[in-house]
């Protein structure tokens, strides 16, 4: 059966329209890539500056503890004994920090509520009575 001239150009404006969207969504796909990209180079250049002001402020402690020590041999300490407080009392923050980070570890949610959701998903995608076989 010959097709009319309204049902071509019906199936034009489909195929018209398909084409378009196909063009649409590689434009926005090129676009999310370039604007990574952008933001790729300006994160890595933000961290390599955190990385060198972190060096710094590390420096600067190393000096700041150098300071310390020596304020308490001026205090009249040994050498020996105000070097071994500047690095007790280093040591203890570190344990601090540690124990702390630690205790914030033990409190992560594991993802529970994704994990309810996806059962939740996964259970109204399903149809009824149909066996879902596990990934292996």
């Amino acid at each position: 059966m010959p097709q009319t001239s309204e049902e071509e150009s019906l199936g034009a404006l489909v195929a018209q329209a398909s084409d378009h969207i196909s063009t649409l969504v590689r434009s926005e796909i090129e676009l999310a890539k370039a604007e990574l990209r952008f933001d790729a180079k300006r994160v890595g250049t933000a961290a390599g500056l955190f990385a060198a002001a972190a060096f710094m402020a590390h420096l600067c402690l190393i000096l700041a503890s150098f300071a310390i020590a020596y304020v308490l041999v001026e205090v009249g300490l040994p050498q020996w004994l105000a070097f071994a407080i500047v690095t007790v009392f280093y040591l203890l923050v570190a344990g601090v920090l540690v124990f702390v980070g630690v205790r914030r570890l033990k409190g992560l949610a594991a993802m529970k509520r994704t994990t309810r959701s996806l059962k939740g998903l996964k259970e109204i995608a399903t149809p009824e009575g149909e066996l879902v076989k596990p990934d292996a």
